[in-house]
This record gives structure tokens, sequence and C-alpha cells, in this order.
């Protein structure tokens, strides 16, 4: 069995029903050392009307919580997208320590992309990054989103 299927099959659950609320597809889990899941979420900014509600925030907001801690020491974040420079930075604050993704995001991405958050001389902390997980299918969902709300020629 494929180790990474659970987590990222059930962010993909998440990135799935981001979509059917109108909001970008993006889904992202939380799990814990001993590799239970401990918090998921899907993108809500525009439900929310809160630019911070990305998928990421809201699961590392949900695990903090349930935790008790500002600090996620030894747990994994699992996306379907590369986390974006603000995510980037609240995965270091957490101190995550594994970050898996699917898609890369050349555009507004902040892992492998753009400003690299965790190469930076002050970041904190730098999580084990694996990029390409579930890549297919997380692409997928973000480019049938957007080509839906572009019109029709």
């Amino acid at each position: 069995m494929n180790p990474f299927a659970g987590p990222m099959s059930i962010a993909l659950d998440e990135a799935r029903a981001a979509a059917a609320r109108g909001e970008v597809p993006v889904g992202a889990v939380i799990t814990d050392p001993g590799g239970q899941v401990v918090a998921r979420a899907g993108n809500r900014t525009r439900e929310l009307n809160d630019p911070s509600a990305h998928a990421e925030m809201l699961a590392i907001r949900a695990a903090c919580a349930a935790a008790g801690t500002e600090r996620l020491p030894g747990h994994a974040l699992w996306v379907t997208l590369e986390p974006c420079p603000m995510c980037a930075a609240a995965i270091g604050f957490a101190r995550i320590e594994r970050l898996y993704y699917g898609a890369s995001d050349p555009k507004s991405g902040g892992v492998a992309q753009g400003p690299r958050i965790f190469s930076h001389p002050q970041a904190h902390h730098r999580p084990q990054v694996y990029d390409g997980i579930a890549e297919i299918e997380a692409t997928a969902l973000l480019r049938t989103f957007f080509q839906e709300l572009r019109p029709k020629r």
C-alpha cells in the first residue's frame, strides 16, 4: 500500500469539497507523529471573507487548538498545492516536521517557487519537503476549476 494514499486522498477530498463551495480547490490534512489525522480543511477564503483562510492555515489552527499548543513538532502537513509564502511561514512557525504537497504553484508558491521561504536565512524552522505527491490529481482539480471559471470561446 502507498503510505501517501491516506492523508493525500483526504486532502484531495477536501479540495473537491472546496471547489463545490466555489473556493479554489486546495485541501490540507495534518497528521500527528503516529500518522493519525488530527485536522483537515479546504480553502474557505470566500465563504469566510478572510484572505488568510487557506486550507493550510485552517488545518494548522485546528491542529494547534486540538493539541492545546502553538507548535506541532513531529506532525506532517499534506496539501494538494504548494503552499504560498503566508502558509509556508505559518508551517515554519508551527514547527511542522514534514510537508508533502501535490501540484507546484509557479505563480504563487512560496516553497520551491518565488521567495522559497524555507531557504531564506531568516527561516527559524525548515521542514522536510516532499513534492509531487498525487500531483496529477491535484493539478487536474485546479485546471478543471479554473477552466470552468473562464468564459467559453
